[in-house]
């Protein structure tokens, strides 16, 4: 398709609305939506899954290990962290959803017409990677305030988002606050980003290609809806497993026995193994759930502005 201005293909004018400002602004706002409600929403498995990896020994389970911060810190502890929690990743989907769509855009402009459909994976993969390097630095803060929280021993550090923010600055010389993480959280988001926005679209795609097989616009917005819950569910499968280590370490950051070590002595100490496996059942379920809905969330929302779903061509 080519732009009514110049005439030269241009990848904002193929979707059925022009990507303008309107366009990406509308997508930062559904990003935001999606990931700031889901995130929040899991906090009490996000509370227990960082225990099982800080404490191993006393947190063994996914049940059990609810049950236990419940029993020890009354039935709230499940729900510690949720306001950095939903203020943190609220702003990491805003740029990672509105930022790669600016950034596949561009990319397939660069690439040019016949090199972008060649390539789309590859357009893919570049997009995903460029938003989220600019999603963890709006998350970065927060991931690290959130993970203080739901780490430390009871009655230690505040639990309030902003008697916790405060602390967090007032001890930056030990806790490196606020940007500390990123680095971890850049190796831990950016693998799971590229892989979420890589397995989502190529899974859509094969849904549209061996599954519903007549042009996707002549599906109803259910069935398209549908299809992309599925393929984030699919998706968010394999993310879970590709950033599990990284995520381990982020968590591991947090233990006041860590405090002052660099994330490589980290990882020795603990291992190649327990870093990989560590609470990866507990985040299978959760990733795979909170990506799937994140999805659906995103294209409903899209859907409901006219921007149309997600992939599939």
């Amino acid at each position: 398709m080519t732009t009514p201005y110049s005439g030269k293909w241009d990848a904002r004018y193929l979707g059925p609305v022009p990507h303008d400002v309107s366009y990406y602004s509308k997508c930062m706002l559904g990003g935001a939506l999606a990931c700031g409600f889901t995130h929040a929403g899991i906090t009490p498995l996000d509370v227990t899954k960082c225990n099982m990896q800080v404490n191993p020994g006393k947190y063994k389970g996914l049940v059990s290990g609810i049950s236990l911060i419940m029993k020890e810190e009354g039935s709230s502890a499940i729900w510690k962290g949720f306001g950095p929690t939903f203020v943190g990743y609220s702003l990491q989907g805003m740029f990672k959803y509105g930022l790669y769509e600016v950034f596949k855009d561009l990319y397939m402009n660069l690439a040019g017409e016949e090199a972008s459909e060649k390539y789309k994976p590859a357009i893919w993969l570049a997009g995903s990677a460029s938003a989220e390097v600019f999603a963890d630095v709006a998350l970065c803060p927060l991931e690290m305030t959130k993970v203080k929280i739901q780490t430390s021993a009871p009655g230690t550090f505040p639990i309030p988002m902003g008697a916790a923010l405060a602390e967090m600055s007032k001890l930056k010389a030990e806790t490196r606050y606020p940007f500390g993480s990123l680095v971890p959280l850049w190796s831990r988001q950016i693998p799971y980003t590229m892989a979420k926005f890589f397995f989502f679209e190529g899974i859509v795609k094969m849904f549209y290609t061996h599954v519903f097989t007549a042009p996707k616009e002549t599906y109803s917005k259910g069935t398209q809806l549908g299809v992309t819950f599925a393929s984030g569910y699919l998706a968010g499968v394999i993310c879970a497993i590709v950033s599990h280590p990284a995520d381990t370490l982020v968590s591991l950051m947090g233990k006041p026995g860590n405090r002052g070590k660099s994330v490589g002595q980290i990882a020795s100490e603990t291992g190649i193994v327990t870093l990989a496996t560590k609470g990866l059942g507990t985040r299978i379920v959760m990733i795979g759930t909170l990506t799937g809905f994140q999805w659906w969330i995103y294209d409903t929302f899209k859907s409901t502005m006219g921007l149309g779903t997600t992939g599939g061509k």
